[in-house]
């Protein structure tokens, strides 16, 4: 991983920084060591020539003195002194060096020989002290030669060993010493500037390795992330950052993608409620469209209820009023005829509470919707009753309403009385109110079998009223549609009749076919089935124009 490899990389550095430290501080230490043995050796080489020096003195002190040259004895004691301290700064001296030199056996001979010369130079300088401490000025009769060697006897020659070989021995040695101990730390210090140097380069040469190295080896992951971040910057939440290694940048990397794919499944989930969001807002804006429309459908067929309400009170209300005006008319007529007249009135009223009841329905529902009361019934009946008061409105406008040919008296048919009587008045209302005055509505009744084996029984309705284009034929049948014509010829209306006979005939498992010219009349076909055929009825056929089923 690369965690590791970072961690023995940094530790490999620590390492090399720790060799370089320890190098270091052993150059240093060595050094030193030279350094302090190198200024021991110079100590022990200016302690024996200051005891030379020291002792060449005292010499001219005891020359002074034998000779009579005035030597001061206080001059003696302090070159004493001298000496001992020197010698016991060289005693020290030579117990440091031995110390130093320790680990050095090759050195072992030198202490040797000048631990010798120390005792040799102490035994003097106490020979010495003894020799002067009773020193008096040479009589006159002592030759000088004689003092001359006296003196050279005490200072060159103690322990039968010449002082002045011994010291001039002792201090090439030192010599010797002090510039070998120089060198040596002269080489110690070159060594370590070297081992200083080198290591410090090699420190140098390893960080630059590792720096190229992890340079090189980081750019790579570097650039994937920054391309994966880039791309989940822009919103391309599909972009994957490869993740195929093992080291941390892969974790990462799986941790980036795995964020991603979840941020992807949030947007998905997100357009999925957001287009589920539009779905029910588009249903609900189609259930409010639709219970907008169905409010207008309402309004409208509100608005329908009141123009049908018109429409079907005005028809049988009018029959009512002509049949009790026919009564009142003239002159006093049989019981019969007020018991007719009260019979049509009865029958009309019949009808109108029925089409009260119809409103009242369509109010609730529609025309379609109707209560029917289905009986078997000869279809003469509910015929001769709407001609009977088709002929009253006709009186009105001065139409004549001929009586049906072919009734079809023994036709029996499945339906409602008062549906089927109203069904006809209104075929006969529309044929008399769009007639010309002193014109005749003709009523023929036919019989007939269609292709599926099944007899029809047919009434036909003739006018000669302002008849109908060709263009208005397809609309007869809408609801409130009445032609420019039609308005001018009779303002009162609303173009109900038709829609609602329509209706009727359909519920009877009939139809209704009209064929028109203009200012030619009008011919109107109702085709009812039926359960048995009367045989008086002709058998003829019909050339449908315009069919209402």
């Amino acid at each position: 991983m690369f965690r590791n490899r970072l961690t023995l990389a940094l530790g490999a550095l620590a390492i090399v920084s720790l060799l370089q430290g320890a190098v270091a501080w052993w150059a240093i230490d060595v050094s030193a060591r030279h350094v302090e043995r190198g200024r021991v050796a110079s100590d022990i080489l200016s302690g024996f020539l200051e005891l030379s020096a020291a002792k060449q003195r005292l010499r001219i002190w005891l020359s002074q003195t034998l000779m009579s040259a005035g030597a001061d004895p206080q001059h003696r004691v302090q070159l004493r002194s001298e000496m001992d301290a020197m010698l016991n700064r060289l005693d020290s001296l030579e117990a440091l060096a031995t110390r130093l030199d320790r680990s050095l056996a090759e050195n072992s001979a030198e202490h040797q020989l000048r631990q010798d010369a120390l005792n040799v130079l102490e035994h003097s300088v106490q020979e010495l002290d003894r020799a002067m401490s009773g020193a008096q000025p040479l009589s006159t009769n002592m030759p000088p030669v004689t003092a001359w060697a006296e003196i050279a006897r005490i200072f060159d020659i103690s322990q039968g060993r010449d002082l002045r070989t011994l010291l001039a021995e002792s201090i090439s040695r030192e010599t010797t010493a002090m510039v070998r101990e120089r060198a040596a730390a002269d080489r110690s210090l070159a060594f370590a500037r070297l081992v200083s140097l080198g290591t410090t380069a090699f420190l140098a040469f390893s960080a630059a390795a590792m720096g190229l190295y992890f340079a090189r080896a980081l750019r790579k992951p570097f650039d994937e992330l920054s391309a994966g971040a880039r791309a989940l910057q822009d919103g391309n939440l599909m972009h994957r950052i490869p993740d195929h290694s093992k080291d941390e940048f892969a974790y990462f990397a799986r941790s980036v993608n795995a964020m991603a794919s979840e941020l992807h499944q949030h947007r998905e989930r997100e357009a999925q409620q957001r287009l589920q969001l539009e779905e029910l807002v588009d249903f609900r804006t189609t259930e409010l469209r639709q219970a907008l429309h169905t409010l207008q459908q309402l309004d409208a067929r509100r608005r329908q209820l009141f123009n049908d309400v018109g429409h079907e009170l005005r028809t049988p209300a009018t029959a009512i009023r002509g049949e009790a005006e026919v009564a009142l008319r003239g002159r006093d007529k049989p019981v019969d005829e007020y018991k007719a007249s009260l019979r049509s009135i009865v029958g009309a009223v019949q009808q109108l509470g029925t089409v009260i009841d119809d409103l009242l329905t369509m109010a609730r529902s529609d025309i379609d919707v109707l209560t029917m009361q289905r009986e078997q019934l000869d279809i003469a009946d509910p015929l001769f009753e709407a001609v009977q008061q088709a002929r009253a409105l006709g009186r009105e406008r001065g139409v004549q309403v001929a009586d049906p040919s072919g009734s079809g008296r023994g036709t029996w048919v499945l339906g409602d009385a008062n549906r089927l009587r109203q069904l006809f008045t209104l075929l006969l209302d529309n044929a008399v109110r769009y007639s010309h005055v002193n014109g005749a509505v003709l009523v023929t009744c036919t019989q007939a079998m269609v292709a599926s084996g099944q007899w029809e029984w047919r009434v036909e309705i003739v006018d000669e009223g302002i008849g109908i284009t060709k263009e208005e034929l397809p609309r007869l049948f809408t609801r409130n549609y009445r032609s420019e014509r039609a308005k001018h010829h009779c303002p009162e209306g609303s173009g109900l009749g038709l829609a609602i006979a329509a209706s009727l005939a359909r519920v009877h498992g009939g139809h209704i076919q009209i064929n028109s010219e203009h200012g030619q009349g009008t011919v109107v076909r109702l085709s009812l089935p039926v359960l048995a055929v009367s045989p008086a009825l002709p058998v003829l056929p019909i050339s449908p124009v315009l069919q209402a089923s």
